[in-house]
């Protein structure tokens, strides 16, 4: 019993110390992370616009009117350089007054739209034609077609003692544009009658009064 005892109390004593000693926790700082250089980027390419999806350009349109344009014109090339290039024929219209004669437009209607028949583009270059220089003595042309069809207007011209005749009314490219020069009405319309590509009796070709 004795030396249980002096077994015992030994270790005892050194429980009650261990458990009296201060307890401690050592901590572990955390290494900062290394600190990079830094670094060049390149810089944003450039956003750009596929070509399809880039805005339209706007062209100018032109806002001179009918007299504006017409004061700048010199002779009866600008005013066959307009017809070549602007005018056309309306076939709507054409076929509207089939038969019949209706009211020409103004010239400063035809220019607007660009577009008429025989009645229209004949009123349209005599009066332009006359503003230019009047020495051209521009005047409507009435052709009487036969068996009966509608009869035809064009606008002749003088020019140096000779004759022209515009004609841009008219849906046949064959007779369409500037002809001559002419020594008169009667040789117009041997040309008319061999160039047209229907071929009727021309009854006629007379100044319109």
């Amino acid at each position: 019993m004795t030396r249980l005892r002096c077994i015992i109390l030994p270790i005892c004593g050194l429980l009650l110390l261990c458990a009296c000693a201060k307890s401690q926790v050592v901590i572990h700082r955390e290494k900062p992370s290394p600190i990079k250089p830094p670094t060049e980027t390149a810089p944003a390419p450039p956003v750009t616009r596929p070509p399809h999806l880039e805005p339209p350009s706007v062209r100018p349109f032109p806002t001179k009117a009918y007299s504006g344009t017409v004061s700048e014109w010199k002779s009866y090339q600008d005013v066959v350089g307009w017809m070549e290039k602007v005018f056309s024929f309306d076939t709507g219209r054409f076929e509207k007054f089939a038969g019949t004669l209706p009211p020409p437009r103004t010239a400063e209607e035809t220019f607007k739209l660009g577009s008429g028949i025989y009645i229209d583009a004949a009123h349209f270059i005599k009066e332009t034609l006359n503003r230019i220089d009047p020495s051209y003595q521009a005047t409507i042309v009435v052709i009487l077609i036969r068996p009966y069809v509608n009869n035809h207007y064009v606008c002749s011209f003088k020019k140096e003692g000779r004759l022209y005749i515009m004609d841009y009314g008219t849906p046949y490219k064959t007779i369409t544009g500037l002809h001559g020069p002419f020594n008169s009405l009667e040789e117009y319309k041997g040309f008319y009658e061999r160039s047209h590509p229907l071929k009727r009796r021309i009854e006629a070709v007379t100044y319109l009064p």
